[in-house]
């Protein structure tokens, strides 16, 4: 099959990042990449205008970096108490969500996406569990949340 260099002007999944010279088949630069303004043809005259793409992305991450860490700070200060309902013996029905870990995490003022959260196990018991939150490539750790009844629990 016929390759093609093409200068990708937007990230695209699986491909490369803003600003990178990279060889795809050809049919996919044609009929998909360059019309949708993804990508221009690899030519010297393209490439001299490309390294501003490359300045603004070195810029971008650095920012997103800054951010990321600024967050986790923030989240590694935080305690998070989930309250469940439980039956006989201190037995929950369900199991603890990420969907109740961001609800408690934007209680607090703090925006996370749901695919930055990371539940290892599905949590079915009372007690303190950690969960993965992974913020950027180079930003992860551990949220500890502790789960409690909202009534006494009976042995």
């Amino acid at each position: 099959m016929a390759q093609s260099e093409v200068l990708l002007l937007q990230p695209v999944t699986n491909i490369g990042g803003e600003g990178e010279k990279v060889s795809v088949k050809a049919g996919y630069a044609r009929n998909f990449l360059v019309p949708r303004g993804l990508a221009i043809p690899a030519t010297r005259s393209n490439e001299r205008q490309i390294e501003s793409l490359r300045k603004r992305r070195a810029e971008r991450e650095a920012k997103e970096l800054a951010e990321a860490q600024e967050l986790m700070s923030k989240l590694q200060g935080l305690s998070l108490v989930i309250v469940v309902k439980t039956g006989e013996g201190g037995k929950m029905f369900g199991a603890v969500t990420s969907q109740d870990i961001l609800a408690k995490i934007a209680e607090n003022g703090i925006e996370v996406d749901r695919k930055q959260v990371h539940i290892p196990a599905p949590i079915k018991s009372i007690g303190d569990h950690s969960v993965e939150v992974k913020l950027h490539p180079e930003v992860q750790g551990e949220l500890r949340l502790e789960v409690v009844s909202e009534n006494p629990i009976e042995d």
